[in-house]
Parts: C-alpha cells; sequence; structure tokens
C-alpha cells in the first residue's frame, strides 16, 4: 500500500474509532439495539475508514492543485468579467456535484429536487464571485460578513418559519467533500498571484461567503414554495442474519453510489480537462498525478457515502429513537455533545482545512488546536439541537444571538481567523453530520412526537455556527498571547540596553 495511503488511512481509523466506540457503549449500557444492526453500523464504519483515507489522499493531490492551478491562473487574466464568468460558472459545477446536496434535495418536501439544486448552485456561484471580488478590491471579511449576515437575519423573519431551518442547512450541505477541497485551493491560488502583505490572511473565507448564497437563495425559494409538512423518509436498519446477508445488503446497494459519485465528478474532471488543454497549465508527470488523485478520489467518496448511508444513517436514527423513549430524555443533550465532540473529527475535508491552516500560519495553528477547537464546538452545537428537538425552541433564538456574537468577534481578532473561522462552519457540517447527526436528530424528533421540518432540520446549520465563535476565540487567545510575547520582548530589549548603558559608564570610568 502507498505510505501516504497508509498514512492518511491511520488518520482516518483514529477519526472515527471514538463515535464507533460511543455508539456501541449507548447500545450496551442505555439503547440496547439489535445485533445486527451493530453488525451493520461496523461494517460501514470500516468503509468510512477507508474511504476517508483514499478521499484525503485524493483531494490533496488532485483538487488541492487543480484548484490552485485555477485561481492562479485566472487572476492573471486582464479582463475582470471573463474572471468572474469563470468563477460562477465553477462554483455552480462543483456544487451541482457535491453529494451532500443531492442527499439534502430529497428532504426538502414540496420543492422539485432539480429547482432546489439549480436555486441552491446559482447562489453559490454568485456568492463566490463576490467573494473573488473582495480578494481582488481586499475589502474587509468581517465587514462583509457583518452586512450580508444582518441582511439574511432580517430577510428570515419575512420567510415562512418551515423554510428557515432548512435554508440555513442548505448553506452547510454545499460545502462538503467536493468543494472545499477545491474552493479552498482556489482562493490560495487567487491570493497568492496578488502577492501583497496580507494575501495570506484573505486566502480564506471564500468557503464561507459562497455558503451564505445557498442560505439566501433557498430563504428567496419559501416565498414561492409552501410546504405542508415533513417528508424526509429514512430507511430501517436492514434485518440480516448471516454474514452472507450483510454482504448481500450492502452489494445491492453499491451500483447507486457508483453511480452517483460518477456524476458528481464528470463536471470536475471535464474543467480539469477544458482547462489543461486551454492553458497547458500542469506538467505531464503532474496531470498523471492528478489523474491518479481522482481515481483516488472517486474510490474514496463511493466508499464514504455508501458505508455513511447503509450503516451510519439507520443507525442514527435508531438510537435517536431508542434514547428518546427512555425514562430520563434529558440525557440526550450530554450524549450528543459526546457524539458531535468525536463525530467532526470523521468529516473529510476537516483534515483538508486543517492541514492548510497549518501551512498558512507556519504551524502557528497546530491541527491538534484546530481539532480541539472545532470538536468543542461541534460539540455544544448537537447539544443545542437536541435541546431544541426536546423543547420546541425556535431556531432564529439560536442562530441569531451566535452570528452576532461571532460578527462581533470578527472584529476583535486577527484577520486571518476571521476566514478561517467561517470557513470551518462550513467544513464541519459536511457527510458526517448529514448522514448521522441528522438521522440522528430526526430519530429523537419522531419519537418525541415534534415538527421534523422546524424542530430536527437546523442540526447541520448549528454545526456550522458553533466553529464560527469557537475558532474566533481562540483567535482572541492567540492575540493576547502574542501581546504578551511582543511586551516580554521589548523588556527584554529595554533590560540589554541598560545593560550596555552600565558597561558603557563603566568604561568611560576606566578610561578617566
Amino acid at each position: 500500500m502507498n505510505l501516504k495511503l497508509k498514512e492518511k488511512t491511520r488518520e482516518s481509523l483514529s477519526a472515527v474509532l471514538p463515535i464507533v466506540g460511543i455508539v456501541l457503549a449507548i447500545s450496551i449500557f442505555l439503547a440496547p439495539v439489535e445485533l445486527g444492526a451493530i453488525v451493520m453500523f461496523l461494517t460501514g464504519a470500516v468503509m468510512l475508514i477507508f474511504g476517508m483515507g483514499f478521499f484525503q489522499l485524493g483531494a490533496e493531490i488532485s483538487m488541492t492543485p487543480l484548484g490552485e492551478g485555477i485561481g492562479s491562473k485566472v487572476s492573471k487574466k486582464q479582463r475582470i468579467n471573463v474572471i468572474l464568468a469563470i468563477i460562477f460558472i465553477m462554483g455552480v459545477i462543483i456544487t451541482i456535484s457535491e453529494p451532500d446536496l443531492q442527499v439534502m434535495a430529497q428532504q426538502v418536501p414540496s420543492v422539485p429536487n432539480s429547482v432546489l439544486i439549480i436555486v441552491v448552485a446559482a447562489g453559490v456561484g454568485i456568492f463566490l464571485v463576490l467573494a473573488v471580488l473582495r480578494i481582488f478590491l481586499q475589502i474587509s471579511l468581517s465587514t462583509m460578513l457583518m452586512i450580508l449576515y444582518m441582511g439574511l437575519i432580517i430577510f428570515s423573519f419575512f420567510v415562512p418559519k418551515d423554510f428557515i431551518a432548512v435554508a440555513f442547512d442548505s448553506g452547510g450541505v454545499t460545502t462538503g467533500p467536493m468543494t472545499v477541497p477545491f474552493i479552498m485551493a482556489m482562493g490560495i491560488g487567487l491570493a497568492s498571484a496578488r502577492g501583497d502583505k496580507n494575501a495570506v490572511d484573505d486566502s480564506f473565507g471564500l468557503v464561507s461567503l459562497s455558503g451564505i448564497g445557498p442560505v439566501l437563495a433557498v430563504l428567496i425559494l419559501g416565498c414561492f414554495y409552501r410546504p405542508t409538512g415533513a417528508e424526509y423518509s429514512i430507511g430501517s436498519v436492514a434485518e440480516v442474519i448471516t454474514t452472507r446477508d450483510v454482504a448481500r445488503v450492502f452489494f445491492a446497494s453499491l451500483p447507486v453510489y457508483l453511480k452517483e459519485v460518477l456524476i458528481s465528478l464528470l463536471p470536475i474532471a471535464a474543467v480539469f480537462i477544458i482547462f489543461q488543454a486551454g492553458s497547458r497549465y500542469f506538467k505531464w508527470r503532474h496531470v498523471k498525478r492528478i489523474i491518479v488523485g481522482f481515481l483516488y478520489t472517486y474510490i474514496g467518496l463511493v466508499l464514504f457515502l455508501w458505508g455513511a448511508n447503509i450503516g451510519f444513517t439507520p443507525t442514527g436514527a435508531l438510537l435517536g429513537s431508542e434514547l428518546a423513549s427512555l425514562d430520563t430524555e434529558w440525557m440526550l443533550v450530554p450524549i450528543g455533545m459526546l457524539i458531535g465532540y468525536f463525530i467532526v473529527k470523521a468529516e473529510p475535508a476537516i483534515q483538508v482545512l486543517n492541514r492548510q491552516v497549518a501551512s498558512v500560519t507556519n504551524g502557528t495553528i497546530s491541527i491538534n488546536a484546530m481539532d480541539r477547537c472545532l470538536s468543542t464546538g461541534v460539540s455544544v452545537s448537537v447539544g443545542l439541537a437536541l435541546l431544541r428537538v426536546l423543547t420546541g425552541i425556535p431556531i432564529q433564538w439560536i442562530i441569531i444571538p451566535g452570528y452576532i456574537a461571532a460578527l462581533i468577534l470578527s472584529k476583535m481578532v486577527p484577520k486571518m481567523f476571521v476566514g478561517i473561522a467561517f470557513d470551518s462552519g462550513g467544513v464541519a457540517s459536511g457527510p458526517m453530520t448529514t448522514t448521522f447527526l441528522l438521522p440522528l436528530s430526526i430519530g429523537v424528533c419522531e419519537a418525541v412526537g415534534g415538527n421534523i421540518l422546524t424542530d430536527a432540520f437546523g442540526v447541520v446549520a448549528l454545526v456550522a455556527l458553533t466553529p464560527l465563535v469557537a475558532v474566533q476565540i481562540m483567535g482572541v487567545i492567540y492575540r493576547i498571547k502574542m501581546r504578551r510575547m511582543e511586551r516580554d520582548v521589548k523588556q527584554e530589549q529595554l533590560s540589554d540596553a541598560e545593560i550596555n548603558d552600565i558597561y558603557e559608564f563603566e568604561e568611560e570610568q576606566d578610561d578617566e
């Protein structure tokens, strides 16, 4: 096995094992489930581990260089309208290719799948154009985010309440394993071509701004469509007795994921072919490497979605309903927080983000620090999501104060942390949130008799929100530490100057 692939698989193993341990502990001590369901879950977990390993390596050697290449090449063009047109088309293509969006579209009642996908993709394309304009014009990210999010919050009061949670969830599902590596790399390519001292700070923020577009697009869509009720349907855990039954269930669904991921990757592969044919940007050895990367990405996404949807999703819904039927249903909140703390580590795009952050900050923000910060934020968000399901608290009561706090913090931290924080929110709400946490929330909601559309939906939005606050709090701590270090250095320099003065005075005395 490729040494790099071994390394990525080990990282995936360490990320998935904690959530597997938690689920097993819950099934043994709190909510017993049939052995067949656990076997399906464990089989899905194995697929997730290998899928994440292949995907991370594939994204690293294909999506990242392709994104950086397009960003660098596009930024050298003189005609701004051509640049923006290319960026818009790229945003639409990448979004339509996002597997999470396909899953989300099937669950929103009263809106045709194609309509929702096209509207969301257009929203991403438009706001990706705005994000690129921000880099070229050097507009403050915190100012832009403040204006856009305040506009979203105000507009949400004029939209049917059944659409609010779905709208904010859509912003999370569009920043998944396909879009994040590509968009982040493109941002780095665009900013590096600019070449000034603020280029690194401005390389982040594309994911966060791109995630606003779908929210606004779905809110506008809510003015024209009236959902009549939730139609979210999660398949029950397949009944299996023997290992042959397990293999039969999984392999029966394999063609679906082979086709789904192929359709998702084909537009991006077409972009690569057109880009390379027109620019000759990559040398032949790099072309072969990117082709291998596409193959790894394909294998990884197939394994990931296959294992997650067949093994994880039904088990999540089953656990949610079983836990909600316990006498102490309030235990759901701390249990959900524990699951949230570890599940974010299993998000494929999280590792991509953490490595890029560590790279551009020269290790000042380590991978472990980002891991702890994001895990804490997602832990809080899952606890809040389950509290909402149990109490029926409107999502605006949490979303509005949360974004106000995040926007206030954006004026108090270094510019780089603003982009990292708002990007990390979109990255944290990836496939694991859609395929495990959302079904868990829906299972709980069904068991307590809540409204799935208003109460269960929204967990993706909350997972995308809390990292914004958590990472910027880390930025405040970072700024305080840097100021202390600067003060200590000045004091040391002052002490050295005083010592030199004393030496000079003694030398003068000796000369006299």
